[in-house]
């Protein structure tokens, strides 16, 4: 399933970035990049408290693009 996860995780990613670069939809692009986190990249069998820094380190920004994003969106689409 680890595998699994890896393709879909990488699948978010491309597609994310993909609605923020071509189509520059903010809002779906975090939702997309929100939604790669639910398939954790990383060994899955590992505990948050046992990860490495550097693991948690590219979660927590990773999480943190996604409501930028968002909240750019949303603070910028109000035409």
């Amino acid at each position: 399933m680890n595998q699994f996860s890896k393709y879909l995780y990488v699948g978010f990613l491309l597609l994310g970035l993909y609605q923020l670069i071509v189509i520059k939809d903010y809002i779906q692009s975090g939702a997309s990049l929100g939604i790669a986190l639910a398939f954790d990249p990383f060994d899955q069998k590992v505990t948050w408290k046992e990860r490495p820094v550097w693991q948690k380190l590219v979660l927590i920004v990773h999480l943190a693009v996604c409501a930028s994003l968002i909240g750019y969106g949303i603070g910028f689409n109000d035409k």
